[in-house]
C-alpha cells in the first residue's frame, strides 16, 4: 500500500476500532498575555457572529494573540476616553471631596458611555 500525502509529509494515524485517525493538533501559542473581559467580550463575539474568523484565528495558533491585542487596544481606549471625559465634564478631586455622590453618579455615567465607545469601536468593530 502506497503513503498517503499526509504521511508522507511526516503525518500519523491513530488506529481506534476499525478506523485509522489522523493525529493532529493545534500550533501551541507562545503568547503568554493575560486575556480580560474586553477579550472574553471579542471571544463571545466572534464565536457568535464571526465563525469563519474564529475558526481560521483558532486553526491558525492566532487567537490568543488577538485576543490579548484587542485587552490592549481596549484598555488603552477605554482609560483615555475616561480621563477625557471626565475632563472636558469637570469631574474633579474638588467634586468628589464637596459632593461624593455627585461625583459617583457622574463617573458611573462616563464610564458606561467609554465601555459603550470600546465596544462599537474595538470588540464589534473590526474585523
Amino acid at each position: 500500500m502506497t503513503d498517503t500525502l499526509f504521511e508522507q509529509l511526516g503525518g500519523t494515524y491513530t488506529q481506534t476500532g476499525d478506523y485509522l485517525l489522523p493525529d493532529l493538533s493545534l500550533p501551541a501559542e507562545k503568547d503568554d498575555r493575560p486575556i480580560g473581559i474586553w477579550g472574553q467580550r471579542r471571544l463571545r463575539y466572534l464565536k457568535q457572529y464571526h465563525k469563519v474568523i474564529y475558526y481560521n484565528l483558532l486553526t491558525s495558533g492566532k487567537l490568543h494573540s488577538h485576543l490579548a491585542d484587542i485587552e490592549e487596544q481596549a484598555q488603552q481606549l477605554f482609560l483615555r476616553l475616561l480621563k477625557e471625559l471626565a475632563e472636558k465634564e469637570g469631574v474633579t478631586e474638588q467634586l468628589k471631596a464637596a459632593d461624593n455622590m455627585v461625583w459617583v453618579r457622574r463617573m458611573n455615567n462616563i464610564r458606561n458611555r467609554a465601555a459603550e465607545m470600546v465596544n462599537n469601536e474595538v470588540i464589534y468593530g473590526q474585523l
